[in-house]
């Protein structure tokens, strides 16, 4: 199905916005089989990002600058997916004592072991979303997409 069928339209749209229009059918298709992947662990995209990203700490703890910096999807709203984070035990938030103003963010082991089935599961959907691609297309395709 072309971008003109999906957007039901007959007439001839130009180039640069049909691919627009089609780079965002694909964000919003990606989106939703990320989002459907990760619906029984009960965590958005942006929560798998801070896990993935707290995992990568490799025991160090971050704070909410550098969580801020290294995800994907740039959010004003951490804080939020912390707090979201640390209510379902995934992560511990810890006051520096040193000083007050500066807070500590590491994943739990329960985090740590729901991350591991979550990312079962993102591969699955990974796997599924560009499945009719060949190595060579997806080499092109990136190489394309370096170019934003």
């Amino acid at each position: 199905m072309n971008v003109e069928e999906i957007i039901k339209t007959e007439k001839t749209i130009p180039l640069e916005s049909r691919t627009l229009i089609h780079l965002s059918l694909v964000e919003h298709k990606i989106n939703e089989v990320i989002s459907n992947a990760l619906k029984p662990y009960e965590v958005s995209l942006q929560q798998f990002n801070v896990l993935r990203i707290l995992r990568g700490q490799k025991g160090k703890p971050a704070n909410l600058s550098t969580l801020n910096e290294r995800m994907v999807t740039k959010m004003s709203n951490t804080t939020r997916l912390v707090d979201k984070l640390i209510a379902k035990g995934y992560v511990d938030r810890v006051t520096c004592e040193s000083n007050r103003r500066k807070v500590e963010i590491n994943i739990t082991a329960e985090g740590k072991e729901a991350l591991l089935e979550m990312d079962k599961a993102m591969k699955k959907s990974e796997l599924s979303v560009v499945k009719n691609f060949t190595e060579e297309d997806l080499k092109l395709l990136n190489k394309l997409l370096d170019k934003f």
